[in-house]
């Protein structure tokens, strides 16, 4: 059985990681290296574990984690679609079974604001796990304090996603310094936070939104 370590040590999925971060850099856009996909792996296999998830569920969780930007390799433009295209074959000649090469690459295939829905526990999972990514070490070239990506993103110097299955509730609490307002922080990644809502109901949860102290969202969602 093909494991999260099996694929993390892969050079070839790794050369896509780096190439698809270069690609992003020389672009303007934030880090997703393999410091942000080991942080998405991360947490989005933590949220599965503190709900009550199987083993397998969680691994697979993790696996998406780490190839969920590759993508970008080709193209920003649709990159989740990219990325399940290519990994559907790239996972099945690792040897990977059919059934879990389904289930990463409608992970992978899912995870984008702009296309995406959280349609299962996985996919749910890796999008709370992309999307609370924001913090100051994302930012990979020279602050530009024009740019509202590079302005936020510093601001934000401590975060934390907290996941409690007694209270079915998943809450990300972050700390801003005065480079970029809650407002602003907002104003990129409202979408983002909406997308968060809608995943923790799939995994039978509320999603609470806590910047500088204070709860943003309407707790258990926004309204359709």
């Amino acid at each position: 059985m093909i494991t999260f370590e099996d694929i993390k040590k892969n050079e070839k999925i790794r050369t896509m990681v780096e190439k698809a971060n270069s690609n992003l850099e020389t672009l303007g856009y934030t880090d997703h290296g393999p410091r942000h996909v080991g942080y998405v792996s991360r947490i989005a296999g933590e949220i599965l574990e503190k709900l009550g998830y199987s083993e397998r569920e969680i691994e697979l969780a993790k696996i998406a984690g780490w190839t969920h930007d590759v993508g970008n390799m080709i193209n920003r433009k649709y990159h989740p679609l990219t990325g399940a295209t290519m990994l559907f074959d790239e996972l099945q000649e690792l040897g990977m079974d059919f059934g879990d090469v389904c289930d990463i690459c409608t992970a992978v295939g899912s995870h984008d604001e702009e296309t995406g829905a959280p349609v299962s526990s996985i996919a749910a999972a890796l999008i709370i796990a992309d999307k609370v990514d924001a913090y100051k070490k994302r930012v990979q070239k020279k602050a530009d304090s024009n740019d509202i990506h590079d302005r936020v993103n510093l601001s934000i110097y401590e975060t934390d996603i907290r996941v409690s299955q007694e209270k079915n509730q998943i809450t990300f609490e972050l700390k801003m310094k005065d480079h970029a307002t809650p407002m602003e922080f907002l104003q990129i990644y409202l979408k983002r936070m909406q997308m968060c809502e809608d995943s923790a109901k799939i995994l039978g949860c509320t999603f609470k939104l806590v910047i500088n102290g204070l709860v943003m969202n309407k707790i258990g969602g926004h309204q359709s």
